[in-house]
């Protein structure tokens, strides 16, 4: 595939928006899971025109940022693409975290500053705040599409501060149109987004790839775990886009419940997923899952297991549409720094200090670690900074968690490297158990399958040298694991013994 080519021939926005609307009027584009809101494409053409309108009146200008603390998901998808279509760059920021936070990402997207702010938060007020509710369907001034724009999103900060960059448009209506031909979505189909719509996998994989396949997609405020199947079952739902958290949440199976067989498939992004994870849920739900990995960097998705075999456990799958290579691996399946380039990648990130990110080719240097096998499907091993040093050997924090992971009763594992006198550093693994239980025999019983299976799995070097039980781990809304705060030991630790 010509990637440049491919971007050049990929529909604007604006077309693919009129031309849904044409053919699909009176069908829906976008429904709350929660309540009686939804969205035609007929009501989406009108009301982008109109809530652009409303923006200009505001004194928003094509190129300027507006930031959405939109905590409703119909709302939040009209003036998201409201945004788009207008040429602005759209900031979507936490609707749920508290002030300080808000301040502070609302800086870092230089929002607060330089923009305007839409929300329907209460509380938030000011000159250049408008508020998300306005009836804008009323209005006579329609404004016209101008290209340009984009979103302006961060980093997850998994392991550091937040690095904050600029997707054009263009980019994201590019990786939406390889989402929805991967995944072979139609119109017919429905799909289902738990996922927060202020990370890029929910605004490209959910709401983008729904409008370039004219299909339909049902929002969700958040994971529900209650009745979860039955709402599924009753929108009519063909395909799942969720994170491992999710999955891992779904099983087993509760008495009475049913996977309605019009699922086509899940889709799995945004954190590892190990392989007995995905192997266990197949078998329990009969449901394809299609392991995929992404980045924000990428407008999201970077590879991905085909839908139709073979699938891998264990691998993120083939490269689509983005050009990956590994460099320095030393040798066939041995790990080195995984690369991307492609006209869906940045070319930088805002603000000073990253240009080391980048060669001079345009490659963008991940920080992730993997290698390819035979067939050309990635497998990642963890991310350069994750690394061990014990000793002088390389342990891989992710290829000890996954295999924690199959240990029956638990639910999330994380490895960190801690400091050691001797050794420099020492693996230490905390995990978070499926039914913590203040029961001493419960608790034995799973620590002592725990440390068997890293007898038997890990030679010395590898084990870790001490096992903490913790209530639950610091996290990002998509399931991600934040280690920093177990370095420093902000984590409530439920139990601690050597291994």
């Amino acid at each position: 595939m010509d990637l440049n080519s491919f971007l050049d021939d990929v529909a604007s926005l604006a077309s693919l928006i009129d031309e849904r609307a044409s053919a699909r009027a009176g069908e829906p584009y976008v429904l709350d899971a929660r309540g009686p809101l939804f969205l035609t494409y007929g009501d989406l053409a009108r009301d982008v025109r109109t809530r652009s309108a409303v923006l200009e009146q505001a004194g928003v200008r094509s190129g300027d940022r507006v930031g959405l603390v939109i905590q409703n998901p119909v709302l939040f998808t009209k003036w998201f693409l409201a945004g788009l279509w207008m040429g602005v760059w759209v900031a979507p920021l936490d609707p749920t975290g508290d002030s300080s936070h808000l301040a502070l990402t609302g800086e870092r997207a230089r929002v607060l500053s330089l923009g305007h702010l839409v929300t329907d938060r209460e509380g938030l007020s000011g000159p250049h705040v408008l508020s998300a509710d306005i009836d804008a369907a009323d209005r006579s001034e329609l404004a016209d599409a101008r290209p340009g724009g984009g979103v302006v999103l961060s980093s997850s900060g998994t392991t550091g501060t937040p690095k904050v960059m600029a997707l054009a448009t263009s980019q994201l209506i590019a990786t939406a149109t390889l989402v929805a031909h991967h995944n072979r979505l139609e119109s017919a189909d429905r799909g289902f987004n738990p996922l927060p719509l202020w990370h890029v996998n929910a605004e490209v994989v959910g709401l983008l790839a729904t409008l370039v396949a004219g299909s339909s997609l049902v929002l969700d405020d958040r994971f529900h775990r209650t009745g979860f199947w039955k709402i599924i079952d009753d929108a009519q739902v063909t395909w799942i886009n969720a994170v491992p958290a999710i999955l891992s949440r779904l099983l087993p199976l509760e008495s009475g419940e049913e996977v309605p067989r019009r699922v086509r498939f899940v889709r799995s992004a945004s954190a590892p997923l190990s392989a007995q994870l995905s192997e266990h849920f197949e078998e329990e739900t009969g449901l394809a899952v299609v392991q995929s990995y992404g980045m924000t960097e990428a407008a999201s998705q970077i590879c991905a297991n085909p839908l139709e075999g073979p699938r891998k456990p264990g691998s993120v799958g083939r490269p689509v549409g983005v050009q990956v290579r590994v460099v320095g691996a030393g040798g066939p399946r041995a790990a080195g720094a995984v690369e991307i380039k492609g006209p869906t990648v940045i070319g930088a990130y805002e603000g000073e200090g990253y240009a080391d990110r980048f060669d001079d080719e345009g490659w963008l240097r991940t920080g992730d670690l993997g290698y390819f096998d035979d067939d050309g499907y990635l497998f990642l091993v963890g991310r350069s900074d994750d690394v061990i040093n014990r000793g002088g050997e390389k342990i891989y924090p992710l290829e000890i968690e996954q295999v924690l992971l199959n240990v029956p009763g638990v639910s999330q594992v994380a490895v960190i490297g801690e400091h050691d006198d001797v050794f420099g550093q020492v693996p230490v693994a905390f995990v978070h158990l499926q039914k913590p239980s203040d029961d001493p025999t419960s608790l034995r019983l799973v620590l002592d399958d725990l440390r068997r299976e890293v007898n038997r799995s890990f030679v010395k070097a590898w084990r870790p040298v001490r096992l903490k039980v913790v209530a639950s781990f610091p996290q990002h809304a998509t399931g991600k694991i934040q280690k920093g705060p177990l370095r420093s030991g902000d984590v409530t630790v439920l139990y601690d013994e050597p291994l």
